[in-house]
């Protein structure tokens, strides 16, 4: 593998603007009053996104990958984001594993 100065800075300044933009969202959200409605919509956002990465794949492999989605879908119904993911990777490696 060769090292690519122009890669690295790439990455570096990708790096740099995501983590702008996340501090940037917020600062701006600790001086906004959020109505209780706007709040449940930002609390619906990452069960949102997670659904959106994972339902390709929930609708173009095998059983195994079908069942761990349904999984990550209903354990993100009450889990933060992580824990969810985290049964969605264990439980399509237990279902590989039992060659579903």
């Amino acid at each position: 593998m060769t090292f690519d100065l122009a890669t690295l800075a790439a990455i570096l300044a990708m790096a740099g603007a995501t983590a702008l933009t996340r501090l940037g969202g917020l600062l701006v959200l600790r001086f906004v009053a959020l109505q209780p409605r706007t709040r449940r919509a930002l609390d619906a956002i990452p069960p949102a996104v997670l659904a959106a990465v994972v339902t390709p794949t929930a609708l173009s492999t095998g059983l195994a990958e079908t069942i761990a989605c349904l999984a990550t879908a209903l354990a993100a119904l009450r889990l933060p984001m992580l824990p969810a993911a985290a049964v969605g990777v264990c439980c399509v490696a237990l279902f590989r594993q039992a060659g579903l």
